[in-house]
């Protein structure tokens, strides 16, 4: 089997690093390192605080509440947005040497290096420095953010001197209202509201405190409280000072060679409504849980994170021989999506997780639309929580349908509490295509899991509501035909138009869900008030469902009317002009036939069956060409879409750069936050695409086919409860159970032909050839953002 020569060990595939050469991009690295729990996330900071690209420290749902303003007001446009907001940081660990504090750009820095252990779920960071008057340190940490415990990260620190003695002084500080750096060159970048947090509580005691704040407009409390361990030699001295935005923990003293201070600090955090929680009540849980940490121990800490990772990696992990780079990339994407989110909670995945403040740490379509179909399969429980959190705020959504003169619900664009938060209303309230979003997370996460109690109770709410949205907006012509108009799909590049085949599908695919839902719990959906008659209303939309199709181009159309829009002049569009959204006007880009993200090609994915394999091939090769993917979102699904139709070699650039998104920063915006929906992107270009797996059918589908580049790819699906393994290579395919039961199968089609895997008696079948469908198209534009 073909290896190549430079390939790390195996470990080296578990870990990303970043030495001093990397100091210029303090942003991206934050990011990248970024540790989270799904509640709470730490962005990868160094200890001491600087320099920094953006500091930030996020609890799932605390945010703030801001005014929009609008240069013309208009009925229903939202009036208050919300934002994240960091609550009070407790990475911080100041070091001064002599009167010099520790600081990478001045004095030497001998050696410096950051390393994301995939594995452990931790950060490890070790640094030899020299001041600028010439005394050296070695300073070492360890940071986890505790995945089996909610509210708790902590830090591990030691300093030691290098070649001789050194006067310290150590300051672990928790701090709030931390200066934010604002970007304003972007309109994507998140808007930073000056200390946000007003004090309202601080104690400290012995070598312990805690801080409490609470918001101005948003009504919510947050707590923090730190518990320290240190150890140093018994001349050092040891002070605690407590201000309303500030705790700190001080050693001073001085180390002699071969000496050492060595700081454990455990942090606990909540945060609750202003109502519904008293400033005493969440400081006494949070030191409680903070001094629990304690008891625990460091060691303790990370035995029980290495113990959830390896549970999360038995299913979770893709084994990808042929490219070392890309096999850790894609452990990283994996990593971060398996930290974003929680099965015991009641919050879902913001665009960015919990790893920095772009798009002001909302929620999007994102989490639907690319994570929940990845966690659905390897995480299912993690993907149930997100879809109850849609549910526990479907009240706002059925009262924004009502505000808009609609029926049933009408879910947000960008939101954290679950109004709607984005004032631009052409991509924001048209993108009406969310609800269908949910509703086919909701449907696959029902298929994949055959969970029929979420079916009956929450699931059934969330079809039926965004069915009847569908009902009342969409419309029945002369012709029969039942249409959808003046709504934004997917691509960006494209508003407010009539019949976006995405839209239409996937309301389709939510009318005829929600029917059946309907028709299979027909107690549950009395408490819903649906009868006969408005069940066989979605059924005969759904029928009649309108799909824009070009006959004399011989493809179906993005929207009504599309392929006869102008072609953009890709021709006289410099590479300096991508992302265009960022060049040239919204009016020029609406017009012309130039697409910001897969959109009909995401359709083909979502709904593989309403197209035959040359439509398929037709749409790929005519979109293609003017997809520009200046968003992040699109490199997955026309990945996916190019393996289906044999084009192996594009699909795999599509799906390097869909894996690389971040670790490589292609948009310039990593800085800003991960692109959770582009690392989930690489997961289905990987078992959608190359391992050919399909959930729509009667049966589990798998048409597999890899690319020269890759010698062998496995992964692993939860189906009904069983972990299914698929393992790749150029000549066959292997199905297993490895952990069944005796006596358990599952059936499941390979190109075709219907197999049933047991327990204990795995499947092979040969890989047939790949189809030939013509060169590959060649794509246009830039780098995604």
């Amino acid at each position: 089997m073909h290896r190549t020569p430079d390939r790390p060990s195996p470990d080296e595939r578990w870990r990303i690093r970043r030495s001093a050469d990397d100091l210029d991009r303090l942003g991206e690295t934050e990011s990248i390192f970024a540790l989270s729990n799904g509640w709470l996330g730490w962005r990868g900071t160094l200890d001491e605080g600087w320099p920094y690209g953006m500091p930030g420290t996020y609890l799932n749902g605390l945010h703030e509440r801001r005014k929009l303003n609008y240069p013309e007001e208009g009925y229903a446009f939202p009036q208050l947005s919300d934002t994240v907001i960091s609550p009070p940081n407790a990475t911080l660990i100041r070091l001064w040497v002599g009167d010099e504090p520790l600081d990478l750009r001045t004095g030497t820095l001998r050696s410096h290096e950051q390393v994301l252990d995939l594995r452990g779920g931790v950060v490890e960071r070790c640094t030899e420095w020299i001041s600028p008057a010439g005394h050296g340190v070695r300073v070492r940490s360890t940071r986890l953010v505790s995945l089996p415990r909610r509210r708790v990260a902590a830090v591990d620190w030691t300093v030691e001197p290098l070649d001789g003695p050194v006067e310290l002084r150590i300051c672990a500080d928790l701090l709030a209202n931390e200066r934010i750096p604002e970007r304003a060159d972007d309109p994507r970048a998140a808007s930073v509201i000056s200390e946000p947090l007003i004090a309202e509580r601080h104690h400290a005691e012995g070598v312990d405190g805690v801080l409490v704040h609470h918001t101005e407009h948003s009504g919510q409390r947050v707590a923090v409280a730190v518990a320290h361990s240190p150890s140093t030699p018994e001349h050092f001295a040891t002070d605690l000072d407590a201000t309303p935005d500030r705790i700190r923990l001080s050693l001073t003293g001085t180390l002699a060679t071969g000496e050492q201070v060595r700081l454990t600090k455990f942090a606990a955090y909540e945060w609750a409504v202003v109502d519904e929680s008293s400033p005493e009540e969440l400081a006494a849980e949070v030191t409680a849980e903070a001094d629990a940490a304690r008891q625990e121990g460091f060691a303790g800490l990370l035995a029980a994170q290495r113990a959830a990772l390896d549970a999360a990696w038995h299913t979770a992990d893709v084994l990808l021989d042929g490219d070392a780079e890309l096999q850790r990339a894609t452990r990283f994407a994996l990593f971060h999506l398996i930290q974003a989110g929680r099965s015991d909670g009641d919050r879902t995945i913001p665009a960015k997780g919990l790893t920095g403040n772009g798009y002001d740490g909302h929620v999007l379509w994102d989490t639907e639309g690319y994570v929940l179909p990845v966690l659905t399969y390897v995480a299912p429980a993690v993907a149930r929580s997100a879809l109850a959190w849609r549910h526990a705020h479907l009240p706002q959504a059925l009262d924004r349908a009502a505000e808009l003169r609609l029926a049933g619900a009408s879910f947000p664009w960008r939101t954290i509490g679950g109004e709607e938060c984005s004032g631009y209303w052409p991509a924001s309230t048209a993108g009406l295509h969310v609800n269908a979003d949910i509703a086919d997370a909701v449907l696959r996460y029902v298929t994949a899991t055959g969970d029929q109690e979420f079916l009956a109770g929450p699931g059934l709410d969330l079809l039926v509501q965004t069915a009847r949205l569908w009902h009342r907006f969409g419309h029945f012509t002369d012709d029969g035909g039942f249409h959808i108009f003046g709504v934004t799909g997917p691509d960006e590049y494209a508003a407010l138009v009539n019949d976006n085949l995405f839209t239409n599908l996937m309301a389709r695919r939510n009318l005829n869900g929600a029917a059946d839902a309907v028709q299979r719990y027909p107690q549950a959906a009395a408490r819903l008030d649906v009868d006969p008659t408005e069940v066989a209303g979605w059924l005969a939309a759904a029928a009649a469902m309108t799909l824009p199709y070009d006959p004399k181009r011989e493809v179906h159309q993005q929207a009504a009317g599309f392929t006869d829009q102008p072609e953009w002049d890709f021709a006289n569009t410099s590479d300096d002009e991508y992302p265009l959204l960022l060049h040239f006007p919204y009016l020029e880009l609406y017009r012309h036939q130039v697409v910001k993200q897969a959109d009909l090609v995401l359709a083909m994915l979502r709904c593989p069956n309403e197209f035959t394999e040359a439509e398929k091939a037709a749409n790929f090769a005519y979109y293609e060409a003017r997809t520009v993917r200046d968003s992040s979102l699109s490199a997955g699904p026309q990945a996916v879409l190019a393996a289906e139709l044999g084009h192996l070699d594009l699909a795999y650039d599509l799906f390097a750069e869909s894996v690389m998104q971040d670790l490589a920063d292609l948009g310039d915006k990593t800085g800003d936050g991960l692109h959770l929906a582009a690392l989930a992107g690489a997961w289905l270009a990987l078992v959608q695409g190359f391992g050919g797996m399909r959930d729509d059918g009667e049966l589990l589908s798998f048409d597999p086919r890899l690319p020269d580049r890759i010698d062998r790819l496995a992964f692993s699906l939860c189906w009904h409860g069983q972990r299914l393994l698929v393992t790749l290579t150029a000549d066959e395919a292997r199905y297993e159970l490895p952990d069944a039961d005796p006596g358990t199968a599952v059936e499941l089609l390979h190109h075709g032909e219907r197999l049933r895997i047991t327990a204990g008696a795995p499947l092979t079948r040969p890989m047939p050839p790949v189809p030939d469908w013509g060169p590959a198209p060649q794509s246009k534009g830039g780098s995604p953002s």
